[in-house]
């Protein structure tokens, strides 16, 4: 039993790594944060498919609490809460969702997403064009990454998701 512990922990250290290593291979970034990359989150959300929602959970967390480390863009402390371990912890809801990927990568992007667009809304309506509602603001400015990031995320899935299937298949 505690082999299998350290097991899923090092597996999550692991993802953690490779979501970050990831992160740094940028298709677009934007100029307040955030950015359109080649999966960085298809490793926490397979971990989340294969051990639940809080190993996810958790390991969403650290791949915050790492990119807030290396890669930090801070206004306020709450903002920091928002934006990093809590935004990606919400990726470990893919969990929910471990024998339907996709849909559990979707809601797991969303719970990232709504906490972006919470900071967005509190912390970065200035940056909002004169006349534009911060909600209007914040939808634009975070969809226009993350839904990107979850369609790039979609489609590593189910390249890798079928690869599995037909490697498990001719085994």
């Amino acid at each position: 039993m505690r082999d299998k512990k350290v097991s899923i922990l090092v597996e999550g250290a692991l993802m953690v790594a490779a979501s970050f290593l990831l992160s740094l291979v940028k298709v677009y970034e934007a100029p307040y944060g955030g950015s359109v990359t080649l999966g960085s989150m298809v490793p926490i959300l397979i971990y989340s498919a294969r051990h639940g929602v809080y190993p996810g959970l958790l390991a969403g967390a650290v791949e915050g609490i790492v990119q807030l480390i290396l890669e930090p863009y801070i206004v306020h402390p709450v903002q920091v809460v928002l934006d990093y371990p809590l935004a990606f912890g919400l990726l470990g809801l893919a969990g929910l969702f471990r024998q339907r990927v996709i849909l559990g990568s979707f809601v797991g992007i969303l719970g990232r997403f709504i906490s972006h667009f919470l900071s967005g809304v509190i912390f970065f309506s200035q940056y909002a064009p004169k006349g534009m509602s911060p909600y209007l603001y914040s939808l634009l400015y975070n969809g226009a990454y993350l839904l990107p990031e979850f369609i790039v995320s979609a489609v590593v899935l189910r390249v890798v998701l079928y690869s599995f299937v037909k490697k498990s298949a001719s085994a």
